[in-house]
């Protein structure tokens, strides 16, 4: 699994340094943080309920193909989790979103994309309970932005994730995570 993020982190590396080395005119650079409303669907979750996590933050590149079709990769801290009884189950994750985004008019913004997603620390309550999820996570995103030509952006996304997060030996349920997250942002270059 080491062996996997190690890739997906020369990945993002390799998209970010390539962007920058564009047209300074074009490429933009900034920072976005928001706040995530996370839960897990799948086998067994009548008795999931959601949670609200902050922070979600990290770096954003957009990079624009024409006036109206724009690609945004992101590297991103991301606390997920999930509450089941009253008791809290807390995943952070370091998120790669990489979103095709689509200016219906000036401004305003419909985006999608794949997320892939490495696991930097699980916990039940105070416990780290690390072994009993997936290192990796992959889900794909939707969502809706703006953006004021002053660098200011904010919007609303959701990811749906796609791959089993369990891997716990005696757990045999299938879940998935599901996390609306609201953000504001800031290109500074």
């Amino acid at each position: 699994m080491q062996l996997i993020m190690k890739k997906v982190l020369l990945t993002a590396s390799l998209i970010f340094a390539g962007l920058t080395s564009g047209n300074a005119q074009e490429f933009q650079l900034g920072a976005k943080a928001g706040i995530n409303f996370a839960s897990i669907t799948g086998d067994n979750t009548s008795d999931i309920t959601p949670i609200t996590e902050f922070p979600s933050f990290g770096l954003v590149a957009e990079i624009p193909f024409s006036e109206k079709l724009s690609f945004q990769p992101e590297l991103m801290y991301s606390a997920q989790g999930f509450d089941t009884n009253d008791d809290l189950v807390s995943l952070n994750y370091l998120t790669i979103p990489l979103m095709t985004k689509y200016y219906v008019t000036k401004g305003l913004s419909i985006e999608a994309g794949p997320q892939f997603g490495y696991l930097l620390s699980a916990k039940q309550e105070d416990n780290d309970v690390d072994d009993n999820f997936n290192s990796i996570d992959f889900g794909v995103n939707f969502g809706l932005g703006y953006k004021l030509e002053n660098g200011l952006n904010f919007g609303a996304r959701y990811n749906l994730g796609l791959s089993n997060i369990n891997d716990a030996d005696e757990l045999d349920d299938k879940n998935r995570n599901g996390v609306f997250q609201i953000y504001v942002g800031f290109f500074f270059w």
